[in-house]
């Protein structure tokens, strides 16, 4: 295996002499240029597996050095040294597609992280390349979200995943993951508002022996969990303003102290976060920090509704019954019933379609599904509405009485309790299904479990 080389671009003479030295302990071959100019004559006579600059240039600035390798060299990454602080700078070269930045003056043990994790993207450009996955699906718009991914994935910039609910952003997070460097490392998704608050801080960053009690042993948080990896935050807008406060400083500082501890912690974590709810509007509300929206939105990634795309219905229906049908006799969609799936509009998406199908396929006998085993939740819905238009004239009832309720979370966990038990009883106590089928996710629904006493 030939040796891989880096170029450095920086004006200071000390900066380059050190970035050299560190980088050839690590068995890699380095040029040096002192300019933009000389940074350009080096890129059109070698092939570099790694490019570090700096931001300011006599003759220029490191983002013409970013889009010029962009242009042409797209495979090389290339990371931006910047000044302690300069986080409008850092954001700029992460746009422009920088890989990475790290400040000055450069920590060692954080610039050999960074430079191991550029150099696996060759690795990643080598292996067998992810092309469909389970985002299935050939429409336009699929095709451009794969694309954007495959872009993403290239670098560790922060990435806020928007969608609607059902729409696939988990599996887009996991699909980053699995095609940029950080692959064997681990992913770690969390939903953000499956977690209790008052154990906010210890899940995330984790805690000692004795900080409080019941905390009967040293516990590593999520950030360590995912040290190496990629943490998803789905649901960031449910975090409380107080924990956003102390994520906001370990995004900043790339460090955390769990608590009852006195030493902060390094950790290398890539960010990727999502959730439903549209992130502006919570800002402007003063429900989300305006800081840690910029620091989480430095790339917005939107996932596609399934209206978007009827065409990839079909492949998407196929998918869901093989997955059904793999112990059993096959069964598949008739003509009839892709048609009428095609032409109606998923307000739950992907997740809206595979209880849809769950349901037909419980209820469809011979092979075939057919448009009348399908229920639509809309159908339902209209009824509901023209049932009430009738009932106008008559005098408004409480939808809940107060008469016999004297304690109102005991009450709401009674209620809490009975539809969870009606959807594990219509999953035949599949966890996994019935947590789709409420709206949660996996590691929610087991929390739940656990509070009610549902065994």
């Amino acid at each position: 295996m030939s040796q891989q080389t880096a170029l450095i671009i920086d004006d200071e003479p000390d900066i380059r002499e050190l970035l050299e030295i560190t980088l050839g302990r690590m068995n890699l071959r380095t040029r040096s240029a002192c300019n933009v100019k000389e940074a350009y004559q080096w890129l059109a006579r070698e092939h570099f597996d790694l490019c570090l600059t700096d931001m300011r240039l006599p003759d220029g600035t490191g983002l013409d050095i970013i889009e010029f390798v962009q242009k042409n060299h797209s495979h090389t990454p290339i990371a931006m040294i910047t000044a302690y602080g300069c986080i409008e700078t850092a954001t700029q070269a992460l746009k422009a597609g920088a890989f990475d930045f790290i400040t000055k003056p450069v920590d060692l043990e954080r610039l050999r992280e960074l430079v191991s994790s550029a150099l696996r993207l060759g690795e990643a450009d080598t292996a067998v390349q992810i092309t469909e996955g389970p985002l299935l699906g050939h429409s336009v718009p699929m095709q451009k979200l794969r694309n954007k991914i495959d872009k993403l994935a290239r670098s560790q910039a922060p990435v806020y995943i928007s969608g609607e609910s059902g729409s696939g952003k988990e599996l887009v997070a996991r699909q980053i993951h699995l095609q940029g460097s950080r692959a064997k490392q681990p992913f770690i998704p969390v939903n953000c508002g499956a977690i209790p608050t008052e154990l906010m801080e210890s899940e995330f960053f984790g805690h000692k022996k004795g900080s409080f009690s019941g905390a009967n042993e040293d516990k590593p948080g999520l950030f360590q969990a995912a040290h190496g990896g990629t943490l998803f935050l789905d649901e960031v807008a449910d975090l409380p303003l107080s924990m956003q406060v102390k994520l906001l400083r370990a995004l900043q500082e790339k460090a955390i102290r769990p608590v009852g501890s006195q030493q902060e912690h390094l950790v290398d974590v890539r960010i990727l976060s999502a959730t439903h709810k549209n992130l502006n509007h919570e800002v402007a509300h003063e429900r989300f920090r305006q800081d840690l929206y910029y620091r989480l939105n430095v790339i917005e990634l939107a996932v596609p509704p399934l209206r978007e795309r009827p065409e990839d219905i079909e492949l998407l229906s196929e998918s869901i019954l093989k997955r059904l049908s793999a112990d059993s006799t096959a069964v598949h969609l008739h003509p009839d019933a892709l048609l009428k799936l095609q032409s109606y509009s998923f307000s739950g998406n992907v997740r809206e379609l595979e209880n849809m199908l769950e349901r037909a396929y419980t209820l469809a006998d011979g092979e075939y599904i057919h448009a009348h085993d399908l229920q639509f939740q809309h159908a339902a819905l209209l009824k509901t509405q023209v049932a009430s238009q009738h009932s106008q004239s008559a005098p408004p009832q409480p939808e809940h009485s107060l008469e016999h309720v004297d304690n109102l979370e005991g009450h709401l966990e009674d209620i809490e309790r009975k539809l969870i038990t009606q959807a594990l009883e219509e999953t035949r106590w599949n966890r996994t299904a019935a947590a789709q089928r409420l709206g949660l996710s996996f590691r929610s629904l087991r929390y739940r479990l656990k509070k009610l006493g549902i065994d």
